[in-house]
């Protein structure tokens, strides 16, 4: 315990960093920076990052970088080292201001979606301060936000902050209206779970899909999955609990707050949990972590796998982001209390998640798109791809007597009214989780359920902040104006519920039933990335952006045509990579065993013709036209994949590439049938049995 204590932040200029180091009026000024987004000028800046440096180098660090997250879906940095040349030969350790608040990068390099040319390299990277600087392998990394030369957002933390500006104005004049003057500032909470898989590295190697794409492009099901649900909480193997120990004592050390670890449900899967913090700060924590899972995996001869889906027939990988706002008083404003039906201002912030969550659920569902999370969405492991809400069915009754004005189930039958009446009591779990949903209410957050494990948090949260800023905004425009809040405010929770329940459900999501009705009520089920994407520039969410100055236009077609490029590399990637084995491994093999099946038949033929040969030439005959038809499909994919090259527009290049990952799921199934047919000395590539059971 005491060794947590110890290490717990210490490679972190935290606040309790901040004040042993910073004098008295830079540290409040800091604070003020932190909690209020007050600008520093260049004298401050200069005497925190003089400070920053000389911390850094008591431990050990040599460099320092500005760590950013482009729109790569991961992160970047370049490092400079502390030293400058001095007067007569030697070097000086600096670092001043200027290189702590502003960085400069190469903006073309990265995707940009045509804000940058090849020859329009600048780009700058900016401190965010609210995110404490930390050291890693011996180099201090500030986390910064990046743009183009032109100022537009080219990252993942840019519009989050600024998604986080936006709901804190809104949720502000809310909270203001119920009588918090006290309230500074509202911050949304995130605590992401994050699920991933880990194989030995010796099998990791032999595999060129898992190398290439991060999944198995290929592979028989093992005799054993997990039908026996005997891997779920399951006791931890050793070389497991070794590798996890280490990963908490690494992320300790950072200051992330990782707090819960189990086995998963499929083989080899296993989750980490963190407790909540600010979404910003949570994003670059998750991001480390991600980080931190595959390098400390390598040091224990492990590969840690994060895509979504790294084998078929067992649960992919998903990342629940826990979200909540709070108020800097430390009130968690999706906290119901005990009585939630006088609790208006809950009920108020209820209405506008629901509102915001069934106005731009196309949103929500392109937030979470990828050609990875494709696989797993709607595969009975992780929620449909259509948007809901679960509330459970005590808040959903109490909503449903709002909206008819009839009386909830009390002892004394009290129709409903909003304010400071006794109302029943709320117990906060009588209701079951669901996880068969998108976004389930749990107490006093929301779990949005749809996230893949390799995915930026960022990305969701961005939608989230917005779109209830959007709604808060529209809510506080009528309560600021009315003489009587109370009858405002009953109607507004109740036309909510009235024109939004279609996205409210509390059962089984899983259920193909619930799909057909979820159609009936209007709600979208986009499948794929390239139909989600295809709404990604309608003209509503166009003004939502641009009215919370989170996006502009030029920006959200910039990121529109990122996305359509990365799902259409990721499928190129899959489908060359799938070729390669295909033409270059498995057919050879499953010929040479065709050719001593052939021999073995003749040859026990030579000695007997008593001798049955019906499995080698069953066997045979089988294998010879799989085997011509997978080569077939290849042949077919090839020329669709030379065909795709002409294609100029990328939304029109995505819906082509999804025609081949059409075609790649039925040479799978030819692929995989000739595994099982063929002898395991020839098969040249580990097995699932190997990969997932492979760790002892």
């Amino acid at each position: 315990m005491n060794k947590v204590k110890e290490i717990f932040g210490s490679m972190v200029f935290d606040n309790s960093v901040m004040r042993e180091k910073l004098p008295k009026e830079t540290y409040k000024i800091m604070q003020n920076t932190i909690q209020n987004g007050k600008r520093l000028d260049s004298e401050v800046a200069n005497v925190v990052a003089n400070a920053m440096k000389d911390w850094a180098i008591e431990k050990g660090a040599t460099h320092f970088t500005h760590w950013f997250q482009p729109m790569t879906g991961i992160t970047a940095e370049k490092h400079d080292s502390f030293i400058s040349p001095d007067t007569d030969g030697k070097i000086i350790m600096e670092f001043s201001g200027k290189e702590l608040v502003k960085g400069e990068s190469d903006a073309s390099s990265f995707p940009s979606g045509g804000i940058r040319s090849t020859f329009e390299a600048r780009g700058y990277t900016a401190w965010d301060p609210t995110s404490y600087a930390f050291i890693k392998d011996n180099t201090l990394y500030i986390p910064t936000a990046f743009c183009s030369y032109g100022g537009e957002a080219i990252d993942k933390k840019t519009p989050l902050l600024r998604s986080m500006e936006a709901i804190n104005k809104q949720a502000l004049r809310i909270v203001k209206i119920f009588g918090n003057d006290n309230v500074t500032s509202v911050k949304t909470t995130v605590g992401p779970e994050q699920e991933y898989f880990l194989v030995d590295k010796t099998l990791y190697d032999r595999r060129p899909d898992l190398i290439f794409t991060g999944r198995t492009l290929i592979g028989a099901k093992a005799p054993k999955g997990q039908e026996l649900d005997d891997h779920y909480y399951g006791t931890i193997k050793p070389r497991i609990k070794e590798f996890m120990n280490d990963l908490d004592e690494e992320l300790w050390k950072l200051g992330i707050l990782a707090k819960t670890e189990h086995n998963e449900a499929a083989p080899a899967q296993h989750e980490l949990a963190p407790i909540f913090t600010t979404t910003n700060i949570a994003t670059d924590h998750n991001q480390l972590t991600m980080n931190l899972l595959q390098t400390v995996a390598a040091k224990h001869g492990l590969v840690c796998l994060l895509h979504e889906k790294p084998f078929a027939g067992v649960n992919g990988s998903g990342k629940h982001n826990n979200w909540s706002l709070s108020t800097n008083t430390g009130v968690n404003l999706l906290e119901p209390g005990e009585t939630p039906y006088e609790n208006a201002q809950f009920l108020i912030f209820l209405c506008a998640v629901i509102k915001a969550v069934d106005e731009y659920q196309d949103l929500l569902r392109i937030s979470v798109a990828s050609a990875s999370n494709d696989h797993r969405l709607g595969s009975n492991e992780a929620p449909p791809a259509v948007v809901s809400i679960f509330l459970g069915e005590e808040l959903w009754a109490i909503l449903n007597a709002i909206e008819t004005d009839t009386p909830y189930d009390t002892k004394e039958k009290e129709l409903l009214r909003i304010g400071v009446h006794a109302m029943p009591r709320f117990a906060k779990d009588t209701t079951d989780r669901n996880r068969t949903s998108p976004f389930a209410f749990t107490g006093n957050k929301f779990e949005f359920r749809m996230l893949g494990s390799s995915a930026n948090i960022a990305e969701c949260n961005i939608v989230l902040n917005t779109a209830i800023a959007e709604v808060l905004n529209e809510f506080a425009n009528a309560l600021e104006g009315a003489d009587d809040c109370e009858p405002v405010i009953h109607d507004l929770i109740k036309n909510t519920i009235k024109d939004h329940k279609r996205i409210l459900f509390n059962g089984n999501g899983y259920d193909d039933d619930w799909i057909k009705e979820a159609e009936s009520r209007g709600l979208l089920n986009l499948r794929t990335t390239p139909e989600a994407l295809a709404r990604f520039l309608d003209e509503k969410n166009v003004t939502l952006f641009a009215n919370n100055k989170v996006f502009s236009e030029a920006e959200m077609r910039a990121r529109c045509e990122i996305m359509y490029q990365g799902y259409s590399k990721v499928i190129n990637i899959e489908a060359l990579t799938m070729l390669d084995m295909v033409k270059g491994d498995v057919i050879p093999a499953v010929r040479s065993y065709m050719k001593q099946l052939a021999d073995c038949a003749f040859s026990m033929k030579q000695i007997s013709k008593n001798i049955d040969v019906t499995y080698e030439t069953e066997t045979l005959a089988r294998l010879s036209d799989i085997c011509a038809h997978a080569y077939s499909m290849t042949k077919d994919i090839d020329k669709k994949l030379c065909d795709i090259k002409s294609i100029s527009d990328e939304k029109e290049k995505a819906f082509a590439y999804k025609e081949i990952n059409d075609m790649m799921l039925e040479l799978r199934k030819l692929v995989d049938e000739m595994e099982t047919l063929t002898a395991k000395d020839y098969w040249p590539y580990p097995s699932y049995a190997e990969l997932l059971f492979g760790v002892r």
